[in-house]
């Protein structure tokens, strides 16, 4: 089956609205970090307070989202996903309404981490429907989830890409308080019509949760725990180096749009992988998306000018999203279906972890040498990631050989249908 017609065999059983519900829905958590940073810098007058502010939504999503992904795996994502969507669009527009008053930022960055903490994690939710929903496509189905995460991969890195497009935007345009008043408005929408849409069902398991769930964090799930850990400081370091070269050059605003093509090129990359055969085994799969981390990123020690910087955040782009799909089926395919949530909603935390520590280390090392060594962290992550993979490969196989089936880790047969067999 040709990629584009796995995708038109996807989307056919999902319905192409579904698809429109999940990718918007997953826009306001990308639009919340630039956003409350902008906000609170603006209001406070401190750039320091608006990155403590956009730090604690951050680290609030990421201890927050396996607790909701596992909430999620025993009671359903509907009830847990609209509370969520609610819950963290109010807390958006707490925030606004606290910086348009000049609260004393410490209050701001506390709203900040509970609109967080209550944000949910649309991206990985959408990818535990996927199996549910292709069912009963036989024989057609191992193929068809693959193709839905390639899919899910591209997804998430466009928004990435857009949501702070978004923000610059509206912001240029109005002011940061429209660009988190759109991220909460896109929320409330589109977070409660995907928690609303019929294959939110497809996903609850049918045993008791003691008697479905089994053990969560295998040695495999926290290789790839680690695994997405280094993805998400490949992340962090390189736009924290990015944003140094921009300001260097007198031109500090060009930082989101070149940031941007690491995700145009992993967008790409992340839509071909359908294209990769099936002898090409995922584990197999991330060892070589992880070398290609490091050969790929070594080329930014030497750059040290915009032209020279744009091409090279285009080429590494290409390894970026086939990495972190090759990351999130493995999860899937090694984590019983009753603890899918909690596994997807575990790793995109991490990410945001790994975002964290990047940007941390890499900013720390700009202020002593500028944007080379804050490089280094992005190439050093990506030997990591390849010792990592390499020592872990019989790991992830046998895990993998051995993953439970049956009661408690196939997925519930999908409801009625409407039209071509898409849900709704």
């Amino acid at each position: 089956m040709s990629p584009v017609a796995s995708y038109r065999r996807l989307f056919s059983l999902s319905g192409p609205l579904y698809v429109l519900i999940a990718f918007l829905g997953r826009l306001p958590l990308a639009m919340s970090q630039l956003g409350t940073l902008l906000l609170v810098a603006g209001s406070t007058g401190s750039y320091g307070a608006g990155g403590a502010s956009a730090g604690a939504l951050a680290m609030a999503n990421a201890a927050g989202a396996p607790v909701a992904g596992s909430l999620a795996d025993r009671v359903g994502q509907r009830p847990v996903v609209l509370v969520q969507s609610v819950a963290g669009a109010a807390g958006l527009v707490a925030l606004v309404v606290l910086a348009h008053l000049e609260v004393a930022w410490p209050v701001q960055a506390a709203v900040a981490a509970g609109a967080g903490l209550m944000m949910p994690q649309v991206g990985p939710l959408a990818r535990v429907r996927w199996r549910p929903i292709t069912r009963e496509t036989g024989t057609e189905q191992r193929r068809l989830v693959d193709a839905a995460f390639s899919y899910e991969g591209a997804a998430d890195e466009a928004s990435f890409v857009l949501g702070p497009a978004l923000v610059g935007i509206a912001t240029a345009l109005v002011a940061p308080a429209a660009a988190l008043i759109a991220a909460a408005v896109l929320l409330a929408v589109f977070g409660t019509l995907f928690a609303l849409h019929p294959t939110a069902t497809l996903t609850r398991a049918h045993q008791p949760p003691r008697q479905a769930a089994g053990r969560l964090f295998t040695p495999a799930l926290l290789v790839l725990v680690v695994a997405q850990l280094i993805v998400g400081t490949v992340f962090g370091s390189v736009q924290t180096a990015t944003s140094v070269l921009a300001t260097n050059a007198g031109v500090p605003g060009l930082t989101g749009l070149l940031h941007a093509l690491l995700g145009v090129g992993s967008v790409a990359a992340g839509l071909c992988v359908v294209r990769l055969p099936d002898w090409f085994a995922y584990e197999s799969r991330l060892r070589v998306f992880a070398l290609g981390l490091l050969v790929l990123s070594t080329p930014l020690l030497l750059v040290d000018s915009l032209k020279t910087l744009a091409p090279a955040l285009a080429v590494l782009g290409v390894t970026i999203a086939p990495y972190m799909i090759s990351v999130f089926t493995l999860a899937e395919r090694i984590t019983p279906q009753s603890r899918t949530g909690a596994a997807m909603t575990a790793l995109a935390a991490t990410t945001g972890l790994g975002y964290a520590v990047g940007s941390s280390i890499a900013g720390r090392l700009a202020d002593w040498g500028g944007q080379t060594p804050a490089f280094a962290v992005t190439v050093a992550a990506g030997a990591l990631a390849t010792l990592l993979t390499l020592a872990a490969a019989s790991t992830l196989r046998r895990e993998q050989d051995t993953a439970p089936v049956g009661p408690g880790t196939a997925p519930e047969r999908p409801g009625p249908v409407t039209g071509q067999g898409s849900v709704l």
